[in-house]
């Protein structure tokens, strides 16, 4: 095993789908149905590849918690719903594998938190990806009872860090000063 290779592969593959160019949402309807019709999505393509590289690591996947989390995170956004699906429960992943070596999930919950407001301070995330991280990780965590009640505590800070700084992506945009004082506040 060869950290320092696999590590690579992971941060290219995320690297690639995550370039501009590929953000098919930004283009023209003309432009995106050229693209799509022609070469489809390769962003797809390349998150199922990252997300079957990912389970093939088997107990060495816990040398990439939590370097892995902000590349990772940063794919599940992509507004892409066939893309998501597929890649959150890498997350629930993450946490069971720190969970089984460790008894809690800290380093993953931290990293997540600190990558989370960066990259939607960035621009990245929606509610449509504030309700399928919810209910998919819900779902995976149904099938371990010791960690379901963690996991729910989990979801649920991040359902609502997420909500806040949502909110407060859009009061910036906003000219009320006091809408921004405030949500500022919710947000701290």
């Amino acid at each position: 095993f060869n950290l320092q290779l696999w590590n690579n592969y992971f941060h290219l593959a995320v690297a690639f789908i995550t370039q501009d160019s590929l953000q098919l949402e930004n283009f023209s309807h003309a432009k995106y149905n050229k693209i799509q019709n022609k070469y489809g999505d390769m962003r797809r393509l390349i998150g199922f590849a990252i997300r079957d590289m990912w389970y093939k690591l088997g107990q060495n996947k816990i040398c990439f918690i939590p370097g892995m989390v902000g590349p990772i995170l940063e794919m599940t956004l992509i507004p892409e719903v066939e893309l998501r699906k597929a890649t959150i429960p890498i997350f629930f992943d993450m946490m069971l594998c720190e969970y089984q070596r460790t008894g809690e999930f800290r380093k993953f919950e931290n990293e997540i938190i600190l990558k989370l407001d960066h990259e939607v301070e960035g621009g990245r995330g929606d509610e449509h990806y504030m309700q399928l991280f919810e209910s998919i990780l819900t779902e995976c965590a149904r099938q371990y009872p010791a960690i379901f009640s963690l996991v729910e505590s989990f979801v649920s800070l991040v359902k609502g860090l997420l909500e806040k700084l949502l909110d407060y992506r859009t009061v910036m945009n906003d000219e009320s000063k006091d809408n921004r004082m405030s949500c500022t506040v919710n947000l701290l």
